[in-house]
């Protein structure tokens, strides 16, 4: 299996070379008191040092089955070596790697390129004071510890083997690598800002040296619209008045392509017209209130742990849920892939932007350096994606050994994420506990129906939001009246899988009549709720021995087609909140 599609559509240049495949490989399995390395010289000493014995097949994981390893013990490094041959025509040059966990440091020909914290951002580094024009050696180390309490490792078990909702670990490279050139002067970095009210769309560009800056706009091909500086450089920011409005909508992906020139520099991107708005306790797509139908998902898959094997995986995930009348998923204690907000982006998929924060010990406050400085690479990759919704940078910040969470904590990473996007709402932490928020959301795995039906009624004749963590926690986080959705419930198990023991929140449905009832009153109770925009049913798929899915791990039908019907019908209901006042 070899990945060789692009992996960023939304920035994408011509002239790139893809390095997946076949790599020298070698590994270290893990030690107690593992220490990271200060700096490159750990890398320079395994280099010359240790062997690569072993082949592995990037960009998978050394615990994937499509790594050609499927090692799932715990490993602390994991070291990648490959003879490229470069040609640079006075070009830069440049390596990315699209993610790799957790601390990356790449050598080129035995030099230092660079090192870069964090598994689930974008690695990039200029080579070309390093590469000849001829063959060069690439080294990669990647050092990992999911139980170093400043390491985010999601839902990646900390334990041998996996259980109750944590799955198996992903250690190294897990995205693309490729080589990327570019002219002298060339475009860094761009943010798009649409205008849906008023046709038009802004690109605020980040350029490296000096030149004419251009942006022209395309409509199934036809031009809409173009702008210009003559003379650019630092940065640049052109408006330009679209001649024809085409809105993305959910299920409409509806996407303008977009071409960025800069000098001799020429990048292919795209966006989608659409704005966004919280309106009292509605929340808008271009000034329609909009019930968000959302299912959880984790980005597994069973051959490839965090990685997709082709665009067909990716594809199949959001079609299966929105078969089943979702509109949009919670993509959850992840950063997906650039291809997998692309297809989102294609299909008029609604999405909220996440990140992996448990393993973080979000007690203490040396933790806010450490989050700041991943996020902030998130909300730089995905930005400009029209898909994304809102931001969701942590989910149920529970006390860490015993500890409770270092408030500032959330309320520093609100604030940046405000002020890096204007455009979107921010969640500080899904489920609990809220300290400063846009929207209050909720997780609640109440079965009994009625009952779970009435608490919430109460937000509607009371202005009362029942949640457990407000009942069992007092004093922790307090309701002010904000949008509100409950962003996690079900949950029910339907175990399928008889390699893994069996685990999921409801573990008392015995036949698929008594599942069907369940989700379908759960899920009417919040559709019928006028104060509730959205829900988020947990979740699309089974994980290995989490079987609450809708679908098992390989996405194969759990249930008789009739069932899915009913998932179907009940999800596909007018919303009280989507109905005209």
């Amino acid at each position: 299996m070899l990945k060789t599609e692009y992996p960023n559509p939304q920035f994408q240049r011509k002239d790139w070379v893809c390095l997946n495949g076949e790599w020298d490989f070698g590994f270290e399995r893990a030690v107690k008191g593992f220490i990271f390395s200060r700096d490159e010289r750990k890398a320079v000493e395994i280099r010359n040092k240790k062997s690569c014995k072993y082949k592995i097949n990037v960009p998978f994981c050394i615990e994937s089955k499509l790594s050609g390893i499927g090692y799932t013990d715990f490993v602390n490094r994991v070291w990648y070596k490959k003879t490229v041959n470069i040609n640079k025509k006075d070009q830069r040059v440049f390596l990315n790697i699209g993610a790799a966990d957790n601390l990356t440091t790449v050598l080129i020909n035995g030099k230092s390129a660079g090192r870069h914290k964090g598994g689930y951002t974008p690695i990039r580094f200029e080579i070309t004071e390093l590469v000849n024009d001829a063959e060069n050696e690439i080294f990669i180390l990647c050092e990992d510890d999911v139980k170093n309490p400043f390491v985010i490792r999601g839902k990646q078990s900390e334990k041998k083997k996996s259980h109750g909702c944590d799955y198996t670990r992903t250690t190294g490279i897990w995205q693309t690598v490729y080589l990327e050139y570019t002219p002298k002067n060339y475009i860094k970095n761009f943010k798009i800002y649409p205008d849906a009210e008023n046709s038009r769309v802004t690109v605020c560009a980040e350029l490296c040296g000096t030149g004419a800056f251009k942006a022209e706009a395309f409509y199934e091909g036809k031009p809409v619209g173009e702008a210009c500086a003559k003379r650019a450089a630092v940065a640049s920011v052109l408006q330009i008045d679209l001649s024809g409005k085409h809105l993305w909508e959910p299920g409409k992906g509806k996407l303008y392509d977009l071409k960025l020139s800069f000098d001799e520099d020429e990048v292919s991107s795209y966006f989608g017209l659409r704005d966004l708005r919280l309106d009292g306790f509605k929340f808008l797509i271009n000034n329609k209130s909009v019930f968000q139908r959302l299912v959880l998902d984790q980005g597994f898959y069973k051959e490839g742990i965090y990685t997709a094997k082709d665009d067909e995986e990716i594809k199949r995930d959001i079609e299966l849920s929105m078969a089943l009348g979702f509109n949009g998923a919670r993509l959850h204690q992840k950063t997906f892939e650039p291809r997998f907000l692309y297809f989102c982006d294609k299909m008029g998929y609604l999405v909220w932007g996440e990140y992996a924060n448990w393993g973080l010990d979000y007690s203490s406050p040396k933790s806010v350096d450490v989050f700041l400085n991943e996020w902030k690479e998130v909300l730089e990759r995905d930005f400009n994606h029209p898909s994304i919704v809102g931001w969701c940078p942590f989910n149920e910040t529970w006390d860490y050994k015993g500890k409770p969470q270092y408030d500032p904590l959330l309320a520093t990473v609100y604030d940046f994420t405000k002020t890096v996007d204007t455009t979107r709402p921010c969640i500080d932490t899904s489920g609990n506990f809220h300290v400063k928020t846009d929207i209050y959301d909720v997780h609640d795995y109440n079965y009994d129906v009625e009952l779970f039906k009435k608490n919430y009624d109460r937000l509607m004749t009371e202005g009362y939001l029942y949640e457990h963590v407000l009942v069992d926690n007092n004093g922790r986080q307090k309701y002010g009246g904000q949008p509100t959705f409950v962003s996690e419930y079900g949950g029910i198990k339907w175990e399928t899988d008889k390699e893994h023991k069996a685990w999921g929140y409801g573990e008392d449905v015995t036949t698929e009549e008594e599942f069907a009832e369940r989700y379908c009153g759960l899920t009417d109770a919040l559709i019928s709720n006028s104060k509730m925009f959205g829900l988020c049913y947990t979740q699309l798929y089974d994980i290995e021995q989490e079987q609450n899915g809708l679908y098992d791990y390989e996405r194969k039908k759990k249930f008789e087609d009739k069932i899915y019907e009913r998932i179907k019908a009940i999800n596909s209901k007018i919303a009280a909140i989507e109905k005209e006042d």
